[in-house]
């Protein structure tokens, strides 16, 4: 698996079917949603990687959704590729101007579809963040979304995955319970802050004794990621 999630925004089910099979034949994670209001909480819950967003549907368009997830810091950095039988000039235009990192006019090859997906995908990563990360045998791979312990792979949920691989990727620092949530959930506001406790220890209990020590309770601030004792 890529480790990705691509969720598909379209009214028309067939066509999110379509999509869907060609994007898991080449090892995407997938999401679906028939309307803005759906995917607008999907994106929120879910934290996609990349929206396929169709520009035509009922009630609120793609258009008008790119724009609200560009304009939220919290969905601001989600890629979005508009898809549309809409071939003409202006509204290609339109699509890019409400934030949209790529157009793809209907019909459209699976293929294509998939090469212009990681194409989006590459430039909109940051730099380093696809990279391996290893502290003290503990190696997290983003690229396999893989975590072992001294080459033993271990069971870790979506959520715990995301949760390390922040702590990993920002050692010897002190974070409240807010700054988590902000950073690993996004800024669900409909997470409560207990629920890092929750995933903290599901996390401790995956490292297992070798490196549940490593995640660090910090009292009356939350939590860090060290090698200290």
């Amino acid at each position: 698996m890529t480790g990705k999630t691509v969720l598909i925004v379209d009214d028309e089910a067939p066509i999110r079917e379509m999509i869907a099979v060609a994007l898991e034949m080449a090892d995407y994670t997938c999401l679906e949603a028939e309307n803005a209001q759906q995917a607008h909480a999907l994106v929120i819950d879910k934290r996609p990687d990349l929206i396929l967003l169709d520009w035509m549907m009922p009630g609120t368009s793609g258009v008008e959704l790119a724009r609200r997830l560009k304009r939220d810091p919290v969905t601001a950095e989600t890629p979005v590729i508009m898809l549309t039988a809409k071939g003409e000039e202006d509204n290609k235009v339109q699509g890019l101007e409400a934030g949209a990192d790529d157009y793809i006019t209907k019909p459209f090859s699976p293929r294509e579809l998939v090469a212009r997906l990681k194409a989006v995908l590459r430039r909109t990563t940051p730099k380093g963040i696809e990279d391996p990360v290893d502290v003290g045998g503990l190696m997290l791979d983003p690229a396999s979304h893989r975590v072992t312990s001294n080459g033993d792979p271990l069971e870790i949920g979506p959520t715990e995955f995301r949760l390390l691989q922040f702590f990993m990727t920002h050692q010897e620092r002190a974070y409240t319970r807010n700054q988590l949530l902000d950073q690993v959930w996004g800024g669900n506001v409909y997470v409560e802050e207990r629920t890092v406790d929750v995933h903290i220890r599901r996390l401790r209990k995956a490292l297992g004794e070798k490196h549940e020590q490593l995640i660090q309770t910090v009292r009356g601030t939350g939590y860090r990621f060290s090698i200290k004792v």
